[in-house]
């Protein structure tokens, strides 16, 4: 008897892990997916001539709940969102790399036969099963989260998703997970291990020069100085204009923590006009908020 009870008081403890607690700063980014992915399916989806075929990827996708940090309330995630969208998307495709997690996924995908559940590496997965669905020429768009944990996202991803000219995303680009590991004030102590993930990220090593500068001191000596968060911020828009190849990025919104600091910037990229001034609209109204 004791041992089974040993066995029910762990395994709801395990489950639980399924499930990310999150802040309200990741309530706001699930905001900006609900009503980005609203306006995106309602214009795909009226689409006459050429007809498209529009698809929803959720790569990081989680187990598609969370828990309020602060009510401590369930709350949908990300692929929650887009399935409970209408007019819903064509086809839906959640990746994610954490079983318990994939596991919760399929359970909530069981009676809906367009959404496709992948587990493993999302790089891996988007370059090989996800992104050939989706080709400019088979009339098919896409609508792409990227939202990694840390530096786990690859440039080559990104280049892909421009250089198709089908794809459009909403990235997390984690700065404050950059500060922690790799954009450090002395970067002379950084490890090889670091750097290695920092340029997967960033695609090249140009991201040195885009976070810091050269700067003289009293003995004449050179010295790295690190450049402010929107530097890097804006280094990085310009590198997914003009080598991945989307026409339209937006202005980063920065999306900060309860103590105001930036935990990370949404950017949106997109080939169509439209679509950026949609959602600069959208980022608009929580740029100017106080939350």
């Amino acid at each position: 008897m004791l041992f089974l009870s040993i066995i029910r008081y762990i395994m709801p403890n395990k489950m639980a892990l399924a499930f990310d607690e999150i802040g309200y700063w990741s309530e706001i980014k699930l905001d900006i997916i609900r009503k980005y992915a609203l306006q995106y399916s309602r214009i795909l989806s009226s689409q006459r001539d050429p007809e498209l075929y529009h698809v929803y990827i959720d790569a990081f996708a989680g187990s598609g709940k969370h828990i309020s940090r602060t009510t401590r309330d369930p709350i949908p995630g990300s692929p929650q969102i887009a399935l409970d969208i209408i007019p819903a998307f064509r086809e839906y495709y959640f990746i994610d790399i954490d079983g318990a997690k994939v596991a919760e996924l399929n359970k909530m995908v069981a009676n809906r036969p367009e959404a496709h559940v992948l587990e493993g590496d999302c790089n891996k997965r988007l370059l090989n099963d996800v992104f050939p669905n989706v080709e400019f020429d088979d009339y098919k768009r896409a609508f792409c989260l990227l939202d990694p944990y840390g530096l786990d996202l690859d440039w080559t991803v990104l280049h892909k998703a421009g250089q198709m000219k089908s794809i459009e995303i909403l990235l997390n680009f984690p700065v404050m997970d950059m500060n922690r590991n790799a954009l450090w004030i002395n970067p002379e102590n950084l490890k090889s291990s670091l750097i290695e993930r920092m340029n997967l990220f960033w695609g090249d090593d140009s991201w040195q020069k885009a976070a810091y500068a050269q700067q003289l001191d009293f003995n004449g000596k050179i010295n790295l100085r690190k450049l402010r968060n929107t530097e890097v911020a804006n280094a990085f828009r310009k590198r997914l204009k003009d080598v991945a190849g989307f026409e339209h990025v937006s202005q980063p919104l920065p999306i900060r923590n309860s103590n105001n600091a930036v935990v990370y910037y949404l950017f949106h990229a997109s080939q169509k006009p439209i679509a950026v001034n949609i959602m600069k609209y959208i980022f608009d109204d929580y740029r100017y908020r106080n939350y």
